[in-house]
């Protein structure tokens, strides 16, 4: 299985190349999405989270306010750790599960975090969404309705954008159209779809070495 883990900084268009992926019928594997259900309503982690950063961060359905928990640790280092120390290995057996159920040539493990939490470690190769970070604050600031300030607050604190591009094996760049992206996508879409088939070819050609000494 060739596993492909797909980052970028928040409004860089990750969410656009993934859709993308997903049409040529690709898995998906999105850290977010893993995130958001280790900590549902009923679980151990929902309930420290709770005690340690108080009912603020619970909205009255009794679920996670992710983005008044967002703004505190994304404003404060020290809780930002905690919270990653608490999450972060819940989130990772959970994205295992779901890759080693995957059935495509190549599954896209996406995650904003991709180098910072280690999930890094479960991909055979990275590829970066990069957009100028005018553009990321922008785009943020319209999607989330937040404030320039604060969609800044969280740029500077994800990694620089010249350590992921220089951590990246590919990269798509997103500061045009939708097409321009797109049309990145499907080419690397070609290129995954060789690798996955060499990668299997090779996994059987082995094999039958080891059958036939």
């Amino acid at each position: 299985m060739l596993i492909i883990g797909l980052t970028g900084g928040i409004g860089s268009g990750k969410t656009a190349a993934t859709d993308r992926f997903h049409a040529h019928g690709i898995t998906i594997v999105d850290a977010d999405i893993v995130a958001r259900q280790v900590v549902e309503p009923g679980t151990p982690a929902l309930t420290q989270i709770r005690e340690h950063f108080g009912a603020n961060v619970i909205t009255a359905e009794g679920a996670l306010d992710r983005r008044a928990l967002r703004e505190i640790v994304f404003a404060n280092p020290a809780e930002r750790k905690w919270l990653e120390a608490l999450t972060h290995p819940l989130i990772g057996q959970e994205i295992r599960r779901q890759l080693e159920a995957s059935q495509t040539p190549y599954t896209l493990l996406v995650s904003p975090l991709l180098f910072e939490s280690g999930q890094v470690l479960m991909a055979h190769r990275t590829v970066l969404v990069d957009a100028p970070i005018e553009a990321q604050i922008h785009r943020t600031i319209a999607r989330d309705n937040t404030t320039e300030a604060g969609a800044r607050a969280i740029v500077d604190a994800q990694m620089p954008r010249e350590q992921r591009l220089a951590r990246a094996d590919d990269v798509l760049t997103n500061d045009q159209d939708l097409a321009h992206l797109h049309a990145q996508v499907d080419a690397l879409h070609q290129r995954y779809l060789a690798m996955a088939a060499n990668r299997q070819q090779g996994a059987a050609d082995l094999s039958k070495g080891s059958a036939n000494p």
